[in-house]
């Protein structure tokens, strides 16, 4: 079974910046859509990006100006970059996987790391 880990997470001012990373235990890029997500207390868990094999990004609206989502296929790593961040980016912070060759899609998940954003 693919294994996902995430790191990076913290306490971040208002307007910093924050560089999250998702470790796999095997190369699964080509074939896999990577994502992270987020849940904040109270709602719930909702897409922040994702980027698929074949390298198309998507974002939310919430961060579509202020996100950016990459692979390192070297290192089995896939990361998020996020600037200007603001309270409401407080929320555990999820890497998703899922395969693209499944007729069903199952999904992978990392166990989260907390961001929070807080003068």
């Amino acid at each position: 079974q693919v294994q996902l880990e995430e790191s990076g997470g913290g306490l971040v001012q208002p307007g910093g910046s924050l560089r999250l990373s998702c470790a796999t235990s095997t190369n699964i890029f080509n074939f896999y859509v990577m994502g992270w997500y987020r849940q904040a207390p109270g709602k719930l868990r909702e897409v922040v990006a994702q980027v698929t094999p074949a390298g198309a990004t998507n974002y939310a609206d919430s961060v579509n100006d202020r996100a950016t989502i990459s692979r390192d296929s070297a290192k089995n790593t896939m990361s998020l970059l996020m600037d200007n961040l603001k309270p409401d980016d407080t929320a555990v912070y999820y890497c998703n996987a899922y395969d693209i060759r499944a007729t069903t899609r199952y999904d992978l998940w990392g166990q989260g790391t907390q961001v929070t954003v807080s003068s």
